[in-house]
């Protein structure tokens, strides 16, 4: 079974938690020293055998929890904090539980998508999850572009060592008035939710900030279609700063919700 584990308040960890952690026969652990960190907050002395499933070995032990599960154990999964398999392992063991048909089950808790997103003060009705943004800063960047037009509000995960340079080329890429709120420490001691645009939120940043860090993004405000002959001019600026034009075509396409083909088209016939 998947079980939640709290944020950072050991207060939130479920009753069904702290039974589980009594009772399974195996938990798998991203950090076993957390885990038993945990379990002595809770009062609570696991019984079941520890094995560790971080990102390095998580294929590795997969064989065993499945052994585990045939013979008729309990193995409970948790990571260090939240929903297993949401940007921490998991997913692999439950897709292979669902390959041998074997039974899956999920103690349901705290998560940070749907914390920050609760305190955002932004629309919640439709929202979509992005995991991690990019390290890379070209990746990076292209992947905000695809946000460009997104119309629901997007939540993310975000290093502290790098939430600052991703603040900018937001408000770069995306507009320094798009509005966001990163939500950092959810629920321990120095919770802090900055609320505003993205320009004031990279300025903020600019002098660091620490923590296990969610942003959400406001949805892209509908607009006007535009004529992609109007927008060759951008792109003809990025092919002479060095850009290739299938480069350039797709992200001005991206920043502006016309087709690329279009603009392509437009492009080409404008160069002749």
């Amino acid at each position: 079974m998947l079980a939640a584990t709290p944020l950072g308040d050991s207060r939130d960890a479920s009753p069904r938690l702290v039974e589980a952690l009594g009772a399974a026969d195996v938990i798998a652990a991203e950090d076993t020293r957390r885990l038993r960190a945990l379990a002595a907050a809770l009062g609570v002395t696991p019984a079941g055998r520890l094995v560790s499933f971080y990102d390095a070995v998580e294929t590795a032990r997969i064989g065993g929890l499945l052994a585990a599960l045939r013979s008729g154990q309990t193995v409970l999964l948790v990571t260090d904090a939240g929903m297993p398999s949401v940007s921490d392992p998991g997913f692999r063991l439950v897709a292979a539980c669902v390959a041998e048909d074997l039974p899956v089950t999920c103690l349901p808790g705290p998560s940070a998508v749907t914390t920050a997103l609760a305190l955002s003060g932004l629309p919640c009705d439709r929202f979509c999850f992005e995991g991690f943004a990019p390290r890379k800063p070209g990746e990076r960047r292209r992947w905000l572009a695809g946000l460009a037009e997104e119309p629901r509000t997007a939540v993310f995960f975000e290093s502290p060592h790098r939430i600052a340079v991703t603040l900018t080329d937001a408000a770069e890429v995306l507009g320094a008035d798009r509005r966001a709120a990163v939500c950092r420490e959810l629920t321990k001691p120095y919770e802090e939710v900055r609320r505003g645009p993205l320009g004031e939120l990279a300025s903020w940043a600019a002098g660091g900030v620490r923590g296990e860090i969610t942003v959400v993004l406001a949805g892209a405000e509908p607009t006007a279609v535009l004529d992609p002959a109007a927008l060759v001019d951008r792109v003809l600026e990025r092919t002479a700063g060095g850009a290739r034009l299938k480069d350039a075509v797709s992200e001005v396409a991206a920043e502006t919700g016309v087709s690329r083909k279009a603009l392509y088209d437009a492009t080409v016939t404008a160069r002749r």
